[in-house]
């Protein structure tokens, strides 16, 4: 889910390059359904993973709870320095309002 966020962010900053209107990207809160799960034995487990939509009843034996993250997006350079506040821009896609 995260990955696809950064994907997704990363595709916007991408977009806004050489355009004379951006966006300053501010928190991002992102909320999910997460399932977890404990293994017994020598070597007890805790797993957590995110729960599909319409998934949720193939985890009769998880105990689901709903998390929510707040990101702050920053870019950094790739030559490294100092991380900056992503920009972004572009054009809505299709059946985006």
């Amino acid at each position: 889910m995260i990955r696809e966020l950064r994907e997704q962010l990363t595709s916007a900053v991408a977009d806004g390059d050489g355009r004379m209107l951006r966006f300053e990207l501010g928190p991002v809160e992102v909320e999910a359904s997460v399932a977890v799960t404990r293994e017994g034995g020598g070597d007890a487990k805790v797993r957590l993973w995110v729960v599909d939509a319409g998934a949720s009843g193939k985890y009769g034996h998880a105990e689901t709870q709903r998390i929510t993250l707040t990101l702050t997006p920053k870019v950094v350079p790739s030559g490294g320095g100092t991380a900056q506040t992503a920009l972004i821009a572009g054009d809505a896609v299709d059946g985006e309002i």
